[in-house]
């Protein structure tokens, strides 16, 4: 008869398989990986916060997602890269950590849905309602997309973990690199039905959501470019949806990778891989993506203002001797 031991607190990780060949470069490259994310997201927070002109609801929308890699990133890769210097017998993680860890995890996910949701409204307006675009989008408009894509998946993810905290546990091993919702619920010995069906519901909610937002948003400005003359509407819209549309479609393949894998039980090595992935890939690309649009804004307003000066002083200094 197997021995189960009830609600321990104590939980071990299975994290990744690696062998001693190759687990310093896997190492080395999340801890690169997860330096660059802090970096980059943290120096565009930085840059549009001190850059006056970038005050504006695209720029300061996108500041969420910034805020959201560095927040998902910071309490999944330490611990990964703590679990790849230890032999898989030691890698143990405290049950509240890890509820914490989930509702991380998920909270990332989710936000990263509802916030491109917000910004693909926001490009909306800008291209099909440009001359109503400064009442649309003002101040508090942007308070209450921002307060609406954290508080929508602040309550779908606490319904989400609310429901598994509340079964008891008779197993100890975490199948996965970090904690998740799905993780933590096959831990128990109890009925999970209810989990699963909202689990189910949740990821088809959300994803059809964001999907028909996206594509209705994004038909819209198709139709409104395609009965305008205007050229620079046309090139204002390229410049700006598809940087959103790239970043957009980078999340989704990258859930749907992972989704795929949980279908194939034999490629779970695979699936822990694409689980990280989702992660650092994203927190990686998104400020590199959008920081490029960001930084040829900024240099636009800064080096006229840095460099006028300087040239007008010359020439005036020139004139007088």
């Amino acid at each position: 008869m197997e021995n189960y031991t009830y609600n321990s607190l104590t939980l071990q990780m299975e994290g990744l398989r690696v062998t001693e060949t190759n687990k310093y470069p896997i190492f080395l490259f999340l801890l690169l990986a997860y330096m660059f994310i802090l970096i980059a997201n943290l120096g565009i927070l930085i840059l549009i916060w001190k850059e006056k002109s970038l005050h504006q609801p695209m720029y300061l929308l996108f500041c969420n997602l910034s805020v959201n890699d560095v927040m998902g990133n910071s309490l999944l890769v330490p611990r990964v890269l703590s679990d790849i210097m230890v032999p898989p017998s030691e890698r143990f993680i405290h049950y509240y950590e890890c509820l914490v860890q989930a509702f991380t995890t998920h909270m990332f996910g989710t936000n990263a849905h509802t916030v491109l949701m917000a910004m693909a409204f926001d490009r909306y307006v800008a291209i099909c309602n440009p001359l109503r675009y400064a009442t649309i989008m003002n101040g508090t408009m942007v308070i209450k997309l921002t307060v609406s894509a954290w508080g929508v998946a602040f309550v779908l993810v606490a319904i989400l973990l609310g429901m598994t905290i509340r079964l008891n546990r008779c197993r100890t091993l975490i199948t996965n690199p970090y904690c998740d919702n799905a993780s933590i619920f096959k831990l128990s010995c109890e009925n999970v039905y209810a989990n699963n069906v909202y689990g189910l519901t949740f990821t088809v909610v959300l994803l059809t959501a964001s999907i028909g937002c996206v594509v209705l948003t994004y038909f819209k400005i198709t139709a409104a470019c395609l009965t305008s003359k205007s050229k620079s509407l046309n090139s204002k819209a390229l410049k700006t949806c598809s940087t959103h549309l790239c970043l957009y479609l980078m999340m989704l393949v990258s859930g749907f990778v992972l989704i795929i894998l949980h279908r194939f039980p034999q490629y779970a090595e695979y699936r822990k891989i694409a689980a990280i992935m989702f992660n650092v890939v994203p927190g990686s690309l998104n400020p590199l993506i959008y920081g490029l649009q960001k930084i040829g804004a900024i240099m636009f307003h800064v080096v006229p203002g840095s460099l006028n000066p300087l040239i007008y002083g010359l020439q005036s200094k020139e004139i007088h001797k």
